[in-house]
């Protein structure tokens, strides 16, 4: 899975975005499981995947409060 750009998040949709954090969330698994083995072959790129993950749940999270701003407004 390649890496997301903050750019990319802002253009995706909720739906889109809980679609890109099941392969990150498996590729994380995957990483680690190989670094616990000692067969990582980038173990850098674990802290990118994480970062990724976490730009994820933050747009999810910041587009759910903005749901319930609308909601409360009206």
């Amino acid at each position: 899975m390649a890496i997301i750009k903050k750019n990319e998040l802002k253009q995706l949709s909720v739906e889109d975005l809980n679609k890109k954090l099941e392969p990150l969330k498996l590729e994380l698994m995957k990483l680690r499981s190989q670094s616990a083995s000692g067969s990582t072959q980038n173990p850098g790129r674990i802290r990118l995947i994480k970062r990724t993950i976490a730009k994820v749940l933050t747009k999810l999270k910041e587009r759910q409060k903005e749901k319930l701003k609308g909601v409360k407004k009206k």
